[in-house]
């Protein structure tokens, strides 16, 4: 049964990094786009503030960690995240969170 999920990351960039985070994403690759489509991604969006980052997105399917797997083993989106992690303080939020952490959903209005 597909459904809709709502996804909430946070993160902290090392402040050397923003700059070319930021240029990365402005210049995303065809490729790594299309891998975030055919995994059931909907409404991405990064936001930063100072050397926080945030990201929310939808997954709109019915396995979620099959999806997730299936990006993770894609060889461009692996390529793509030797550029992205390096940017990445290990976030403090969690021990567990190396980038990010997925934060709890704790209010929604449509």
């Amino acid at each position: 049964m597909t459904k809709r999920i709502r996804i909430a990351e946070i993160g902290r960039l090392k402040p050397e990094m923003i700059g070319e985070y930021e240029r990365l994403h402005r210049e995303p690759w065809p490729g790594v786009l299309k891998m975030i489509s055919e995994c059931r991604l909907e409404n991405y969006s990064i936001f930063r503030e100072g050397t926080l980052v945030f990201s929310y997105f939808e997954y709109v399917g019915d396995d979620y960690e099959s999806d997730m797997a299936k990006m993770a083993a894609d060889p461009l989106t692996q390529e793509w995240w030797t550029h992205t992690h390096p940017c990445f303080e290990t976030f403090s939020v969690r021990p567990d969170a190396m980038f990010t952490a997925e934060m709890k959903q704790i209010f929604h209005l449509d």
